[in-house]
Parts: structure tokens; C-alpha cells; sequence
């Protein structure tokens, strides 16, 4: 496929997933689901468990696949925009992050970290034992030592870019539950990223990448709390003129932004993180300039490419036995119990309300996609097979949906829970996208 027809090609599918994106979304509304969530279902709807299956010469024309590469022409350029629109909305998450908050409530988010990786943790190595010794979802070159590390950070994962959304659309940015889900969430995925770490590095027999993995993180995130950040705000007195920020400073931002997200990719870590952290470590009157000028754009164009590049691949046809049906409930009862309930009683048992606490579990259950990431890397490292790859896409989706709908239920439609005091250099929380 030529340039020309690659860009042609480009400029249809942001339309179409844009449209489709919106489409979904309208119906969501109406049972009460965020547009992140409509995102995340029109990514699978778009790839072959859908749109492949009832039109597979229109979809295989509008998303073409090389057969010679075994992948999708649009791999080139599709992936680096969406990596680029996850990594840009992690940007302004990290900007809105309420550190304040996280300092009051340190005990909380630890304790909901802890329970939130440890109980599914437990749970998903308990049922890869199982799998791998009495099915075949594993393939015969995983050993019982992989197949247990990787269902267990399988189980172990939140969504943080699906969580940070959430947050957004429920109106919970700056609060105390959201806050605590925040950074509960930010520990639970880089753990269970060290995880996977492990698990490659047993795989290919080569522990040194699962150090450079999390001893690499550590650092990072040291180097940008001690000297990057007060670096950048000793530069922000530069970045100003007449109270408005410079595109000079504009530029400085966003390149602290790629080079963060560039090493913690570099390392294995995802770049989600990187990002994530040059956001919470820039000057609050820097990021009050930032967010409105790049989250829209952000979050109505290129985090949508994200979700649908990550649907492309994803088959739910593949669950077509009574057998895999029943890992599926298994693998379900086992993420909800492990996940949403543990962390509820870990916040509960450091002092936070019952309603609060209550909707940390149930937002820190939701998977989404960052639990597709996850499993797509084991299916295409031979990991895992394609039955289980399905199953826990089936176990992804579920916890996804059911978040926004149950938390409205049990916690409250509109419940912010009480209201927390702003720090004279923390930047506010934008408003939730519906």
C-alpha cells in the first residue's frame, strides 16, 4: 500500500470511527454508560466479531490485513496516532491529579492497591493452576510458573486511562474517592506491567529485562519528582508572557510529556505511565493553560483511534464452547470478587465512608482496555491460547460495562461524596465529558 493510499485510507477511518464512536455512544446514554465505555465497545463492534462477521469484505477494505506480514496495513500509522492520543489524555489526567489529596488519603490508596493486586492476584493464579492442569487454554511451551504469573496480573489489572475517564464523567476529578481510585489504580497497573515483565522474562528465559522493568520505573519516577520537576519550575518563569503561557512553553510541555513516555515504553512499563507522571510532576499554572488547549481534541479525536486499534484483533467468536463458557463465569466471579470487593473492605478498613469506599471497589474494577493490552501481548507471545484470550476479553468487557451502571445504583447517581479543599497550586479538575 502506497503513501497516497495510506493517508486516503487514514482520513476514512477517523471518520468512521469517529461517527461510530458517537453513535454508540447516544445509545450508552441511554443506559447510563460514559462515552469511554460506547469507545471502548465500537473498537470490538468495528473488528471482526462484528463488522467482520456480517461484512468481512468491508471490513477487511476499510481496516486491510497483510497477509504476508500477518498484520494490519494500518498498523503503521494507526497505532502511533493512538498511542499518541492515550498518552496525550494520560498527560492531562496527570495535570488534574490531585496530589494534595493523594498525601491526606496515602494510607487509603495503598491499602485499595494492595487488596486490588493481592486477592485477584491470588484468585487468577489459583485458576491458572487449574487451567493449565486440567485444560489445554495454555499452550504446552507455558510453563505452570508463566501460566500463574500471567493470569494473575491478568486479574490483577484496572483500566487507568478507563478509570481516569470515568472519574471524569461521573464528576469525581479532585474528589476523595476519586483520587484514592487514582492512584490505587496508578500502583495496581504498574505492578501488575512488573508482572508481565516477569512473565516475558521467564518466557524467553532472560530475567535481566524484568529488572531493567522495575528497577528502570523506580528511577524514573525519582529522577521526575527530584530534579525534573523543580527543574520545570524554575523554567516556568520563562514560559509567560503577559499571563499566558508561550507556545515555547507549550512545546516544553509536550516534549517532557513524549520523552517521559518514550523511556517508560523503553523499558516495558507502557507509556501511559511516563506520561501520566510528566503530568502530575508540571507546574500547576503551566497545566492551567495546557489542559483546555489539548484535551479536547484529545479526548474527542485520538483517544477514539486508541480504543478501536485495540478492538481490531479482539474475536469473542472464539468462545464458542459450553467448556469456555464456564472458564469465562469462573474467570467473572473471580475478577469481581478479587477486585471490587477487596478493595472495598481496604478502604473501608482505613477510615473511608461506606459509600465511598463502595464506589472506589466498583470503579477499580473495571478492566477495559489497558486488560486488552495485556492479554493481546500474551496471545501474540503464544502465552496464552485463543479460548483464554477470549475469555478474559469476555471477563474485560463485563467489568467495564457493569462499573458506571452498579456504581449509580449502590453508590448514587451523582454522589461526589464530601468535598475536598483545593491547594493553592493545584490545577482544577475539567469537566466530565458525557
Amino acid at each position: 500500500m502506497n503513501n497516497l493510499h495510506l493517508a486516503v485510507q487514514f482520513f476514512l477511518q477517523i471518520a468512521v470511527i469517529l461517527l461510530a464512536c458517537r453513535a454508540v455512544g447516544l445509545v450508552a446514554k441511554r443506559f447510563g454508560q460514559p462515552q469511554v465505555v460506547a469507545e471502548m465497545i465500537t473498537g470490538v463492534l468495528l473488528g471482526p466479531s462484528l463488522f467482520g462477521w456480517l461484512a468481512p469484505g468491508w471490513q477487511a477494505s476499510l481496516f486491510p490485513w497483510d497477509a504476508t506480514q500477518q498484520t494490519r496495513d494500518t498498523q503503521s500509522y494507526l497505532y502511533p496516532v493512538s498511542q499518541l492520543g492515550l498518552a496525550l489524555y494520560m498527560f492531562v489526567v496527570g495535570m488534574e491529579f490531585r496530589v494534595d489529596i493523594l498525601k491526606r488519603h496515602f494510607k487509603s490508596s495503598v491499602a485499595v492497591s494492595a487488596a486490588g493486586i493481592l486477592t485477584p492476584f491470588a484468585l487468577g493464579g489459583l485458576l491458572g493452576w487449574a487451567m493449565f492442569t486440567w485444560t489445554d487454554l495454555f499452550p504446552a511451551k507455558t510453563s505452570l510458573f508463566e501460566a500463574v504469573l500471567f493470569l494473575g496480573a491478568s486479574m490483577s489489572i484496572t483500566a487507568f486511562p478507563m478509570l481516569a475517564r470515568i472519574i471524569h464523567f461521573k464528576g469525581l476529578t479532585g474528589t476523595r474517592m476519586g483520587t484514592i481510585a487514582l492512584g490505587a489504580g496508578a500502583l495496581d497497573d504498574a505492578a501488575a506491567w512488573c508482572l508481565l515483565a516477569l512473565v516475558l522474562a521467564s518466557f524467553d528465559r532472560n530475567y535481566s529485562h524484568a529488572l531493567v522493568n522495575m528497577g528502570g520505573g523506580a528511577l524514573f519516577v525519582l529522577v521526575m519528582l527530584l530534579l525534573v520537576r523543580p527543574l520545570l519550575a524554575w523554567l516556568s518563569q520563562w514560559l509567560f508572557d503577559k499571563g499566558s503561557l508561550t507556545e515555547t512553553g507549550l512545546v516544553v510541555a509536550l516534549s517532557t510529556m513524549a520523552l517521559a513516555a518514550w523511556f517508560t515504553d523503553l523499558i516495558g512499563l507502557h507509556a501511559v505511565f511516563g506520561a501520566f507522571v510528566a503530568g502530575a510532576v508540571l507546574p500547576r499554572n503551566v497545566a492551567r493553560d495546557i489542559i483546555p488547549r489539548i484535551q479536547p481534541l484529545t479526548v474527542t479525536l485520538l483517544l477514539p483511534l486508541f480504543f478501536t486499534y485495540s478492538g481490531l484483533n479482539t474475536k469473542i467468536g472464539l468462545l464458542n464452547t459450553p467448556f469456555l463458557w464456564l472458564m469465562c463465569a469462573a474467570v467473572l466471579v473471580a475478577a469481581i470478587a478479587g477486585k471490587g470487593l477487596a478493595c472495598w473492605l481496604a478502604a473501608r478498613a482505613t477510615g473511608v465512608p461506606n459509600r465511598e469506599a463502595l464506589g472506589i471497589g466498583i470503579l477499580m474494577n473495571a478492566r477495559g482496555l489497558m486488560e486488552l493490552i495485556i492479554i493481546n501481548i500474551g496471545l501474540q507471545r503464544g502465552i496464552i491460547s485463543a479460548g483464554l484470550f477470549a475469555t478474559l476479553v469476555i471477563m474485560a468487557v463485563v467489568t467495564t460495562l457493569m462499573a458506571s451502571p452498579i456504581f449509580d445504583r449502590l453508590v448514587g447517581k451523582g454522589f461526589s461524596g464530601a468535598p475536598q479543599p483545593a491547594g493553592g497550586d493545584e490545577v482544577e479538575g475539567a469537566q466530565a465529558r458525557s
